[in-house]
């Protein structure tokens, strides 16, 4: 199970020129914004990544401006561990468990996640908290990293699994957020 203490966030190429292409991407930018203000309130590490910045422009401001005193990894590989700066972070962070959201689901996030789970992660994708342009895309992205080994959840899921009880300082902050 996740824990504030073996977990990172890992948000992946949430950025403003590919933002409005992209399946149902009022309820990603929605469930984005309620999975990052509850990593911040539980004071869980978060790497942010930009695919090619220069091209594809910066983070959504949704999005940036939720990570203060955070900044973007640029890279131009699709899987996050092409960039060295990532790697060398998450290793910093020391935490087995790498929870995954943004876009792609089939290039990006696919990439990425199956990367991590062959260097011995645990993997979970917040599934209402990625997408790719097309639904049919997003579902086999979907498909495919559960077949790889892959954990599946929801926002709402992983913020809770991650307080554990209605006792934790954060309860009533989290469940204003998911309402």
């Amino acid at each position: 199970m996740l824990t504030n203490e073996n977990t990172v966030l890992t948000l992946v190429d949430v950025q403003a020129k590919l933002i409005p292409v992209m399946y149902e991407k009022d309820l990603l930018i929605k469930q984005l914004k309620t999975l990052v203000q509850g990593a911040v309130c539980m004071g869980l590490p978060v790497l942010w990544l930009e695919q090619y910045p220069k091209g594809l422009g910066p983070t959504i401001p949704d999005i940036g401006e939720l990570l203060t005193g955070n900044s973007p990894i640029a890279k131009t590989s699709f899987s996050a561990l092409g960039s060295t700066e990532f790697r060398q972070k998450l290793q910093e962070f020391g935490r087995s468990n790498v929870l995954i959201a943004g876009i792609e689901s089939h290039i990006c996030v696919y990439q990425t996640a199956c990367d991590l789970l062959n260097e011995g992660y645990h993997i979970e994708v917040a599934v209402d908290a990625i997408t790719s342009r097309t639904k049919a895309n997003n579902d086999i992205g979907i498909e495919r990293m559960k077949q790889s080994g892959a954990n599946l959840t929801s926002v709402e899921m992983c913020l809770f699994e991650l307080l554990k009880t209605a006792e934790s300082t954060d309860f009533k902050r989290i469940a204003t957020l998911v309402k």
